[in-house]
């Protein structure tokens, strides 16, 4: 089951001033990202302030995205829960609604151990014949996916494809690759780490910075994937304060007000996120700056 190979952006959920999605503002950011030579819609992840919409915002974001691509790109559906039932929920209604593929991240603040992790991740599996990447990010649940569960989960249940790795962790990256003859599709986590990850073979990004940076994004992993190795690494190294900058505090604050700094008028955050500290915000547009980002006064 193929999915794509390249940069992803993990997309924001813009917000009117009354703290509703504006999806004429999502339609937007997407014909953005399209023209920019984004390879895969993310919609409904972690950027995307999921845990703060409802389930039927949650759905109609999705519904809106699927209908706004228009299969020119892969739309993948972020439908993880701590809850199996509920992600069970939101993944048989991403398919019904068109998505092409699903992020599902791995439970939080339960912490499932690696034998529920296997069981949760089989049963969302079996729900759907949508492929599935799985997103592992212990930083923000609490639980890390070790790479002997990761290997087992490919290896036993045909429609999980892929994982968004976002341990930081490049030991553990290379062990997934290993323990699964490279036999999946292995995304980073993490902008600062696009380049280490493709060289034990990943696939591409699954990415915050593509945001506002989406047809850079873009060239640093298909400069890699045509063998221009040395390309691909100078534009890691060029992004990297940016993308540090981006991570002053927590996504998406930093994304959010670097979309707003462009004059896309995203809005503010759903609580608990706060908008980003001024200092920050200041910090934040001279690196924009830097990398020659149009900015809006």
């Amino acid at each position: 089951m193929t999915l794509f190979k390249g940069a992803g952006v993990a997309i924001v959920t813009p917000f009117n001033e009354k703290n509703e999605v504006d999806y004429d503002k999502l339609g937007e950011l997407i014909e953005f990202q399209i023209s920019n030579k984004t390879d895969s819609i993310i919609i409904c992840g972690t950027t995307g302030e999921a845990s703060t919409l409802t389930h039927e915002e949650h759905l109609e974001c999705i519904k809106y995205t699927v209908k706004k691509v228009n299969k020119r790109v892969p739309v993948i559906a972020g439908t993880g829960s701590n809850c199996t039932d509920t992600a069970i929920y939101l993944s048989k209604e991403a398919q019904e609604h068109g998505a092409d593929g699903l992020l599902v991240v791995t439970p939080y603040y339960n912490k499932a151990t690696q034998k529920g992790l296997i069981g949760h991740f089989t049963a969302i599996a079996n729900s759907v014949s949508l492929p599935i990447i799985m997103y592992n990010v212990p930083g923000r649940t609490g639980c890390n996916m070790l790479p002997q569960t990761v290997a087992s989960l490919v290896k036993n249940v045909d429609n999980i494809v892929g994982i968004k790795e976002a341990s930081g962790n490049i030991a553990q990256v290379a062990e997934i690759m290993s323990l699964t003859q490279g036999n999946i599709y292995l995304y980073s986590g993490c902008d600062e780490m696009i380049v280490p990850v493709m060289s034990l073979g990943g696939s591409g990004v699954i990415s915050v910075v593509s945001n506002i940076l989406p047809r850079e994004t873009h060239d640093m992993v298909a400069k890699y994937l045509e063998g221009d190795i040395n390309t691909s690494r100078d534009l890691q190294l060029k992004y990297l304060p940016l993308i540090n900058a981006l991570f002053y505090e927590v996504n998406p604050i930093p994304v959010k007000a670097a979309l707003n700094l462009m004059g896309y008028k995203v809005g503010s955050l759903r609580m608990p996120l706060t908008d980003m500290e001024p200092v920050n915000v200041e910090r934040l547009r001279a690196e924009m700056i830097n990398c020659d980002i149009k900015l809006v006064e």
